[in-house]
């Protein structure tokens, strides 16, 4: 099916999703990692519009946003599917992919940018969210059912992020006794090999956290 290029950093979650999706499908692809405080050429050559990672190159042809290209190699590539195939099934998956992102991580970052009452909100509004999953998780092993889907996919962030946010953050929001179900997913996900090799350390990310979180303003 040709070339396929990985622009990506090893810390972004929305990278490693792509990687992800390749190693389910189990497609060849060079990673190219990309130092995010000096872009690359390549990148910006590839991304123009937001010059962000992750970015996949097929056959010389860039595509940006991890929610589209996840998209896009589900239909490229038919082995393994992320999406449902059933259209009502796939809009759904669509649906919760887009409440992660846009609901839950972004009052998950307000939490790093606000203070005293703002902050307080955002993490009220941070939990609301995760309840939220948490109550469409229900008894299934994973939210794709009984393995690894693309809203599984995109929750890796939930899945891995939020804990090393969390203690350089030194909050607590994903708690057990807070989230019984989704710590259960946490447990499952984390222990899938195809997860596992996706996963950068957790010490090296609290410590980068950390260093953004400290950075001035």
């Amino acid at each position: 099916m040709g070339e396929v290029k990985l622009l990506a950093s090893w810390s972004s979650p929305f990278s490693r999703r792509v990687e992800m999706a390749l190693k389910i499908k189990g497609i060849d692809y060079e990673y190219i990692e990309q130092d995010l405080s000096n872009k690359s050429p390549l990148l910006l050559q590839s991304n123009p519009v937001h010059k962000k990672v992750p970015v996949l190159i097929h056959n010389g042809k860039p595509i940006a946003e991890s929610l589209v290209i996840l998209e896009y190699i589900d239909e490229t590539w038919e082995t393994n599917p992320i999406f449902p195939k059933d259209p009502y099934e796939k809009a759904m998956a669509r649906f919760w992919a887009k409440f992660i992102d846009e609901q839950c991580n972004h009052a998950v970052w307000q939490i790093t940018c606000s203070k005293d009452k703002e902050k307080e909100k955002a993490v009220e509004e941070s939990i609301g969210h995760l309840k939220t999953l948490e109550n469409e998780l229900k008894d299934k092993k994973f939210f794709g059912g009984e393995t690894i889907g693309v809203v599984d996919i995109v929750a890796n962030i939930i899945g891995f992020w939020l804990e090393a946010l969390q203690e350089a953050l030194r909050i607590e929001l994903l708690t057990r006794e807070r989230f019984p179900i989704l710590s259960k997913w946490i447990d499952e996900y984390v222990s899938c090999n195809i997860v596992k090799e996706n996963l950068p350390p957790r010490d090296k990310l609290v410590a980068a956290f950390r260093a953004i979180l400290n950075a001035p303003a």
